[in-house]
Protein backbone atom coordinates (compact mmCIF):
# COMPACT_ATOMS: atom_id res chain seq x y z
CA UNK A 1 0.00 0.00 0.00
CA UNK A 2 1.85 3.04 -1.10
CA UNK A 3 0.74 6.51 1.60
CA UNK A 4 -1.00 8.88 -0.18
CA UNK A 5 -2.35 11.90 0.67
CA UNK A 6 -4.92 12.37 -2.20
CA UNK A 7 -8.33 13.30 -1.16
CA UNK A 8 -10.53 9.92 -1.50
CA UNK A 9 -13.66 9.08 -3.11
CA UNK A 10 -15.33 11.51 -0.17
CA UNK A 11 -12.98 13.83 -0.35
CA UNK A 12 -11.18 13.16 2.56
CA UNK A 13 -7.33 13.92 3.17
CA UNK A 14 -4.87 12.01 5.52
CA UNK A 15 -1.82 13.89 7.01
CA UNK A 16 0.66 14.80 4.55
CA UNK A 17 2.70 12.22 6.86
CA UNK A 18 3.91 8.99 5.19
CA UNK A 19 3.63 6.77 8.20
CA UNK A 20 0.03 8.15 9.65
CA UNK A 21 -0.86 7.86 6.01
CA UNK A 22 -0.47 4.50 5.70
CA UNK A 23 -1.37 3.58 9.08
CA UNK A 24 -4.91 5.46 7.95
CA UNK A 25 -4.95 3.52 4.94
CA UNK A 26 -4.27 0.23 7.08
CA UNK A 27 -7.09 0.96 9.60
CA UNK A 28 -9.62 2.06 7.17
CA UNK A 29 -8.64 -1.17 4.28
CA UNK A 30 -9.48 -3.66 7.72
CA UNK A 31 -12.25 -1.40 9.53
CA UNK A 32 -9.55 -1.14 12.15
CA UNK A 33 -9.06 -4.43 12.59
CA UNK A 34 -5.06 -3.35 11.63
CA UNK A 35 -4.50 -0.05 12.94
CA UNK A 36 -7.47 0.62 16.02
CA UNK A 37 -4.60 -1.19 18.54
CA UNK A 38 -1.72 0.98 17.18
CA UNK A 39 1.54 0.11 19.47
CA UNK A 40 -1.14 -1.41 22.11
CA UNK A 41 -2.98 1.90 22.01
CA UNK A 42 -6.58 2.08 21.14
CA UNK A 43 -6.69 4.32 18.31
CA UNK A 44 -9.46 5.91 16.13
CA UNK A 45 -9.95 7.71 13.26
CA UNK A 46 -11.13 11.48 13.63
CA UNK A 47 -12.25 13.45 10.47
CA UNK A 48 -12.04 17.27 10.69
CA UNK A 49 -12.95 20.30 8.64
CA UNK A 50 -10.12 22.48 7.76
CA UNK A 51 -10.52 25.73 9.68
CA UNK A 52 -8.66 27.54 6.81
CA UNK A 53 -9.49 25.42 3.69
CA UNK A 54 -12.58 23.60 4.54
CA UNK A 55 -11.31 20.15 3.70
CA UNK A 56 -12.27 17.11 5.53
CA UNK A 57 -8.99 16.13 6.94
CA UNK A 58 -8.50 12.47 8.93
CA UNK A 59 -5.92 12.03 11.86
CA UNK A 60 -5.62 8.92 13.80
CA UNK A 61 -5.79 9.30 17.52
CA UNK A 62 -5.48 7.89 21.02
CA UNK A 63 -8.50 7.81 22.70
CA UNK A 64 -10.57 6.77 26.02
CA UNK A 65 -14.65 5.91 26.69
CA UNK A 66 -16.19 7.72 29.03
CA UNK A 67 -19.66 6.18 29.04
CA UNK A 68 -20.99 6.44 25.47
CA UNK A 69 -18.78 9.79 24.64
CA UNK A 70 -15.18 9.90 23.29
CA UNK A 71 -12.41 11.65 25.12
CA UNK A 72 -9.33 12.78 23.01
CA UNK A 73 -6.14 14.42 24.44
CA UNK A 74 -4.88 17.47 22.42
CA UNK A 75 -1.39 16.87 23.20
CA UNK A 76 0.79 17.09 20.21
CA UNK A 77 3.60 15.65 21.89
CA UNK A 78 4.94 18.32 24.12
CA UNK A 79 4.78 20.97 21.78
CA UNK A 80 4.11 24.62 22.75
CA UNK A 81 1.09 24.39 20.35
CA UNK A 82 -2.49 22.61 20.30
CA UNK A 83 -2.34 20.49 17.29
CA UNK A 84 -4.38 21.16 13.99
CA UNK A 85 -6.98 18.29 14.38
CA UNK A 86 -7.60 20.34 17.94
CA UNK A 87 -7.87 23.66 15.93
CA UNK A 88 -9.94 22.45 13.51
CA UNK A 89 -12.46 21.29 15.89
CA UNK A 90 -12.70 24.52 18.25
CA UNK A 91 -13.28 26.66 14.48
CA UNK A 92 -16.11 23.16 13.74
CA UNK A 93 -17.22 20.71 16.16
CA UNK A 94 -18.83 18.68 14.26
CA UNK A 95 -16.53 16.04 13.22
CA UNK A 96 -16.94 11.94 12.34
CA UNK A 97 -15.77 9.25 13.84
CA UNK A 98 -14.63 5.95 12.81
CA UNK A 99 -13.98 2.98 15.58
CA UNK A 100 -12.83 -0.15 14.54
CA UNK A 101 -16.02 -0.73 11.82
CA UNK A 102 -18.35 2.19 13.46
CA UNK A 103 -18.19 5.35 12.08
CA UNK A 104 -20.47 8.26 13.65
CA UNK A 105 -20.62 11.97 13.66
CA UNK A 106 -19.89 13.83 16.66
CA UNK A 107 -19.54 16.93 18.69
CA UNK A 108 -16.73 18.01 20.05
CA UNK A 109 -16.22 19.90 22.61
CA UNK A 110 -13.29 21.04 25.48
CA UNK A 111 -13.90 19.40 29.14
CA UNK A 112 -15.30 21.38 31.66
CA UNK A 113 -12.76 22.41 34.83
CA UNK A 114 -14.76 19.99 36.83
CA UNK A 115 -14.61 16.92 34.67
CA UNK A 116 -10.81 17.51 33.40
CA UNK A 117 -8.92 15.94 36.29
CA UNK A 118 -11.01 12.58 35.67
CA UNK A 119 -10.97 12.53 31.86
CA UNK A 120 -6.87 13.49 32.00
CA UNK A 121 -6.64 10.72 34.69
CA UNK A 122 -8.09 7.94 31.96
CA UNK A 123 -6.43 8.73 28.93
CA UNK A 124 -2.94 9.04 31.19
CA UNK A 125 -3.91 5.78 32.33
CA UNK A 126 -4.72 4.76 28.60
CA UNK A 127 -1.17 6.36 27.59
CA UNK A 128 1.17 7.15 30.39
CA UNK A 129 3.30 10.17 28.38
CA UNK A 130 0.29 12.42 28.60
CA UNK A 131 1.48 13.07 32.18
CA UNK A 132 5.01 13.27 30.91
CA UNK A 133 3.96 15.74 28.21
CA UNK A 134 1.98 18.16 30.46
CA UNK A 135 5.61 18.83 32.59
CA UNK A 136 7.50 19.41 29.61
CA UNK A 137 5.03 22.70 27.67
CA UNK A 138 3.83 25.58 28.90
CA UNK A 139 0.19 25.48 27.85
CA UNK A 140 -2.72 23.31 29.53
CA UNK A 141 -2.84 20.37 27.45
CA UNK A 142 -6.61 20.00 26.29
CA UNK A 143 -8.99 17.27 26.88
CA UNK A 144 -11.37 17.05 24.63
CA UNK A 145 -15.21 15.16 25.02
CA UNK A 146 -16.74 13.61 21.93
CA UNK A 147 -20.75 13.38 22.08
CA UNK A 148 -22.09 10.88 19.32
CA UNK A 149 -24.95 11.85 17.41
CA UNK A 150 -27.01 8.81 18.18
CA UNK A 151 -30.45 7.48 16.63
Amino acid sequence: MVPSNEPDADGVRNSPLPDVQNHVQRYLATDGADGHDYYGFPTLLLTTRGRRTGRQIRTPLIYGRDGDRIVLIASNGASPKNPHWYQNLVADPEVRVQVRADRFVATGRIATAEERPRLWELMAKIFPKYDEYATETTRDIPVVVLEPHRG
